[in-house]
């Protein structure tokens, strides 16, 4: 009965999102991913529909009991269902993510999606989640989850969850956008490619050298 209310909700929060979808709307009933072609559009050039089959329309084993590997320095693995990895979802606006935590905080870092909305369902554990609001006020909301809850996470907005439990947990998260991308906070201003200056560092966070250099070190 729980997984049936479980799979009730993670189909509302898909409707939802597609009512909201930020991608453009699809001129044709569907455009199946050709993931090989070497034509660069904006998202991706359309198979032949004559070739399409009910395959392409299909992902299997999002939520098996198969537990991911989150054996990593925060803890955590997401399994993404987007346009590339399924590639039914081209032009449809959609997409899905399956993230699993270690025990004992393991942890979605903070990050942001440039080009979706989140609604986030929890499939079992107990899960800290939360998101910040843009300046000047920068609020923090945040709850915590239990197995069925489902919390948004706004469009644009940074955010994390982290699994308070002594079990494995796991999430499931539509997201408002085949492609949604993602820019890992911590990744993005201590590991950028080229670096960011360490004279931009010190003076945003307000630290010296010393912890700019260990901070940077730690995103190789």
């Amino acid at each position: 009965m729980a997984s049936q209310v479980i799979l009730g909700i993670t189909i509302l929060a898909l409707a939802l999102v597609q009512a909201f979808a930020y991608d453009p709307s699809p001129l044709q009933d569907f455009c199946v991913a050709d993931t090989q072609s070497k034509v660069i559009v904006n998202g991706f050039v359309c198979k032949d529909p004559k070739t399409v089959v009910s395959e392409d329309f299909l992902f299997r084993g999002l939520l098996n009991d198969f537990r991911r590997n989150t054996n990593n320095r925060v803890g955590s693995n997401v399994t993404q269902v987007n346009a590339d990895a399924f590639p039914g979802l081209n032009t449809l606006g959609i997409s899905l993510a399956r993230i699993d935590y270690a025990p004992y905080g393991g942890l979605n870092p903070p990050h942001k999606h440039p080009r979706a909305t989140e609604v986030l369902t929890v499939v079992e554990g107990t899960l800290h989640v939360g998101f910040i609001a843009s300046n000047p006020a920068n609020r923090f909301f945040q709850k915590v989850l239990q197995k069925g809850d489902v919390f948004v996470f706004p469009f644009g907005m940074i955010h994390f969850q982290m699994n308070l439990g002594h079990t494995p947990a796991v999430a499931l998260s539509a997201l408002s956008s085949q492609n949604p991308g993602v820019i890992t906070i911590a990744n993005a201003v201590f590991g950028s490619n080229p670096r960011v200056s360490k004279e931009v560092l010190k003076r945003a966070f307000q630290v010296d050298d010393e912890v700019v250099a260990q901070l940077m070190a730690q995103f190789n």
